[in-house]
């Protein structure tokens, strides 16, 4: 079973930086797919969840928050269809936050934030480790998304929907080997 691993806060503003692509290639013993330049991978071979984030750990220039799921998993959140009937205006951006842990008691949804007067981020849906949402194309939003952490009281990472489904297809290749 394939592995998705997503780090949190690397290649933003100029600090954490690295290349994903020149870590993916040290790692190709465990068949790492570099996704994107945000600290997101693929790894195609069987190997344990511990073993592989000590050894990733390691590889890392710097300390890292690491969040790691099942192909099983991520498929499974997807094909829930959480953004059906979810207009995608040009200001709109779609994401998925991967957090660290379930939540223990999760707000109800949707959580616009701000809570009053024009919303930049909206949480739409939560599925185990998942969290579903759109944002405003604007600087403040971004801020926005570093509040996830607060509101559901776990360390999350976030990422763009088409990145979502850039895993995705890769994990379609690699079932279909």
């Amino acid at each position: 079973m394939a592995l998705v691993i997503f780090l949190r806060g690397v290649n933003v503003g100029g600090h954490r930086t690295f290349r994903p692509s020149l870590l993916a290639n040290r790692m190709k013993d465990y068949g790492c797919i570099n996704i994107g330049a945000a600290g997101t991978f693929v790894i195609s071979k069987p190997c344990g969840q511990t073993r592989f984030r000590a050894e990733l750990l390691r590889r890392l220039p710097f300390e890292a928050d690491v969040m790691i799921c099942t192909s099983h998993e991520l498929i499974a959140a997807a094909s829930a269809s959480p953004f059906v009937g979810v207009a995608a205006p040009s200001d709109v951006v779609r994401f998925v936050t991967v957090l660290a842990k379930v939540p223990k008691s999760p707000p109800s949804i949707p959580i616009h934030v701000p809570e009053n007067g024009r919303w930049l981020l909206k949480i739409l849906a939560i599925d185990g480790r998942f969290v579903f949402g759109v944002y405003r194309r604007e600087m403040k939003a971004i801020g926005c998304l570093g509040k996830i952490d607060n509101l559901l009281g776990v360390r999350a990472t976030t990422r763009n929907w088409n990145t979502i489904n850039a895993i995705l297809k890769v994990l379609q290749k690699i079932s279909d080997e």
